[in-house]
């Protein structure tokens, strides 16, 4: 009696008489015996989630490649092997003298995390080219058309290997150069050609702490960019490498199919077929990209997961079903390895067919995993597939760990597989009539396809809004009208259609195709004119980014009730106050501004750098304007009396004159000034903020914030940090 009694209050918490009458004091307050039990219970999940540590490897691989990136000071070499070796050691040592378990899984993870660094440094080591230095100037360039690329905001654009530039020494001549075409005929890949083109290094920031594009460029060992000016000829110059010669046939294969699939199936839709199976946006109207992104449907048109997922995944269902079709074959061959052996190929060929954008690679690496697995035996489609997946696309090009495609791929693949493990398996009913079956599988498939639509959302919305600034209201219903369309109608019979097309066969089914796409048109039109279809939403700090991230791998990863502790940390992104606004922003090179009006941005001139300034805009929670608030002749702009910030800007690239620019200060508190510094400052600008050419060539873009006790001013090259791609 007295041990069921003791048993009770231990439990209760309360007093109790023991059977002698006396008082019996409980052997721990409910609070202490409450932290004790949770404390236990968490000990028991994180032990619990060690037999997971491998799915945490590409996540810190991926943190120490970007902890690379964003440096501001290049690491060197032999201090990152030293370092990634040291830690790999210490990890061995403490599983080998049986360290305890936890401790032996951090020292594990921040030994991928340093290998991580150096294999993002051994990358940039590896693909180190020649960059075109200073100031644009014209030169005569001859070379080989490698590829047609995604227009730019200027037109359509090639991708160009150069054999001589004009004023540059053969070992100072880049691997490769894009070029705007203009009004030009878009020249065939594998082509010589000889232009004159406006050409310069690869962009900066367009603002200080904005995407670095031309991070991009070095990693894609393009060493300059610019614009044609007059006509494109044809040139004689000697063969290309063979490496080059066989990149530059696969181009022109994939040009041609592109054209053929424009011709078959008419300018509307062509376009979009084009670019979904051959990566070529050439003939995509802005008026059909922008209703795709305010739909929140632009993901279609890039080559990326979905696109190999469903390619492969027809093939597959195709030929398991066509081997199960025949009961000889059926008996004597696996099935389901002949059809995984089909997807495969059809994947790498797809690859191939798409030009390898890097969206592709990273899905066909993923999706030849999962077909790998089927070969040996394997679940296709787990976390641990998908973490192999992952680390092999970190090792081959540690830069994607910057990417946003690649943030986004991965964050919504983790949160789809680890819905798929989560969600219920339904129990296989016998002998069910039909008419059940197919309601039942009907709402199940929607369940299904809500519930993926609404997590891969809800993964990816960090990303969208940090690194877009937009967000789709109507993305929701917008993809669940247009998934069955682009799983079942527009992939399928655009790869038949495509495969047929070299022999006339691929009319019936591309026309198919083409009737997808248009109804795909039709809803993303009708969700972008919708109330509110698009949001602006300004950029987090840099850090709560990171904090999202880590949320969304806990909530995907972890196993047990301690997973929810990410979903306020997922949330960082949406919830995190935002800074005030700057005043103003210059481009990086002085050549136009804008001012902050309430929520709007107001552009001094609305014909240059129109791009900069937009991005800059939305980074900052604005809308673009382009009111009447600045008046502008020639070459300078000064404020009316209406403006919030009186700023002048002379934009020509000569040194102004005294008279000038003293009419410039006494008119404006900020001065803008493109040209170099003049050799003596008027008096009259003693009161001024001066900003000169000589300012941006050193520190780029520029922000400014009011304050009580003057002007505060925040420039881009600092926050880039000296760098093989910054220009130092």
């Amino acid at each position: 009696m007295r041990n069921a009694t003791r048993s009770c209050e231990k439990y209760s918490g309360f007093r109790v008489l023991d059977t002698e009458g006396e008082m019996v004091r409980p052997p721990a307050s409910p609070g202490v015996l409450g932290w004790r039990t949770l404390w236990r219970a968490t000990s028991t999940e994180a032990s619990d989630n060690l037999d997971r540590r491998f799915l945490w490897a590409p996540v810190a691989f991926g943190l120490g490649a970007a902890a690379y990136l964003e440096a501001r000071v290049e690491p060197a070499l032999w201090g990152l092997g030293l370092l990634a070796a040291g830690l790999s050691l210490v990890a061995w040592a403490a599983r080998r003298w049986n360290a305890p378990a936890v401790a032996a899984v951090l020292l594990g993870l921040a030994g991928f995390g340093a290998a991580g660094t150096f294999a993002a440094k051994v990358r940039s080591e590896q693909v180190a080219a020649p960059v075109v230095g200073g100031e644009r100037v014209v030169r005569r360039v001859e070379g080989f058309v490698v590829d047609v690329v995604s227009p730019g905001a200027g037109g359509q654009r090639v991708l160009i290997a150069p054999v001589r530039i004009a004023g540059l020494k053969p070992e100072d001549t880049p691997r490769r150069i894009r070029v705007t075409i203009g009004e030009n005929a878009i020249p065939q890949p594998g082509s010589a050609i000889r232009l004159r083109a406006m050409l310069g290094p690869p962009p900066p920031p367009a603002a200080p702490g904005a995407y670095d594009f031309a991070r991009d460029a070095w990693f894609d060992s393009i060493g300059g960019v610019g614009f044609t000016i007059g006509d494109i000829e044809s040139a004689r110059l000697a063969p290309p490498p063979a490496r080059l010669r066989l990149s530059m046939a696969v181009n022109a294969l994939r040009w041609d199919l592109a054209q053929r699939l424009l011709a078959r199936m008419g300018p509307t839709s062509g376009g979009v077929g084009a670019a979904m199976v051959t990566g070529h946006e050439a003939w995509i109207t802005d008026s059909q990209t922008e209703a795709m992104r305010a739909s929140g449907l632009a993901h279609i048109l890039s080559i990326s997961g979905l696109h190999m997922a469903i390619v492969g995944g027809f093939v597959f269902v195709a030929f398991r079903l066509g081997v199960a079709a025949w009961p000889w074959l059926a008996l004597r061959a696996p099935g389901k390895k002949i059809a995984a052996t089909a997807g495969l190929v059809a994947v790498l060929g797809y690859l191939v067919v798409s030009g390898a954008p890097p969206p592709a690679e990273r899905a066909a690496i993923t999706a030849s995993v999962a077909f790998l697995a089927i070969l040996f035996d394997r679940r296709a489609i787990t976390l641990h597939g998908l973490a192999l997946a992952a680390l092999l696309i970190l090792l081959l090009k540690p830069e994607t760990a910057g990417e946003p495609g690649f943030q986004m791929s991965f964050a919504a693949t983790a949160a789809l597989v680890a819905l798929a493990e989560a969600w219920p398996r339904p129990v296989r009913e016998l002998s069910t009539p039909w008419w059940i079956q197919a309601p039942q599988a009907a709402v199940a498939w929607l369940a299904a396809s809500v519930m993926a639509s609404f997590v891969a959302g809800l993964a990816t919305a960090p990303f969208a809004m940090q690194h877009f600034n937009r967000v789709a209201v109507w993305g929701l219903p917008a993809n669940l009208l247009v998934a069955p369309l682009s799983s079942f109608v527009i992939m399928p019979f655009l790869a038949i259609g495509a495969v047929l097309e070299p022999i006339g066969l691929g009319a019936p089914f591309l026309a198919i195709a083409g009737w997808g796409v248009d109804a795909m048109l039709a809803v993303a039109g009708l969700f972008a004119g919708a109330h509110g279809a698009q949001h602006v939403v300004a950029s987090a700090p840099p850090q709560v980014l990171l904090l999202a991230f880590v949320g969304l791998m806990v909530l995907c990863l972890w196993r047990g009730r301690l997973r929810w502790i990410g979903a306020p940390l997922a949330l960082a992104v949406a919830v995190w106050p935002r800074p005030p606004p700057p005043d103003a922003w210059i481009a990086a090179d002085g050549a136009t501004a804008a001012v902050r009006s309430g929520d709007a941005a107001v552009l001094l001139r609305t014909d240059a750098k129109r791009f900069g300034a937009e991005l800059w805009a939305r980074r900052r929670g604005l809308q673009p304007a382009t009111w009447s608030l600045y008046g502008c002749d020639q070459w300078v702009c000064a404020p009316d009396l209406g403006a919030p910030v009186r700023l002048s800007l002379a934009w020509s690239r000569k040194v102004p004159d005294p008279e000038t620019l003293s009419g410039l200060c006494v008119r404006s508190e900020v001065v803008v000034v493109r040209g170099p510094a003049p050799p003596r400052i008027p008096p009259l600008c003693a009161e001024t903020v001066l900003l000169t050419g000589d300012d941006f060539a050193r520190y780029g873009a520029a922000e400014l914030y009011r304050r009580p006790d003057g002007w505060r001013i925040v420039w881009a090259q600092p926050l880039r940090g000296v760098r093989p791609w910054s220009g130092y």
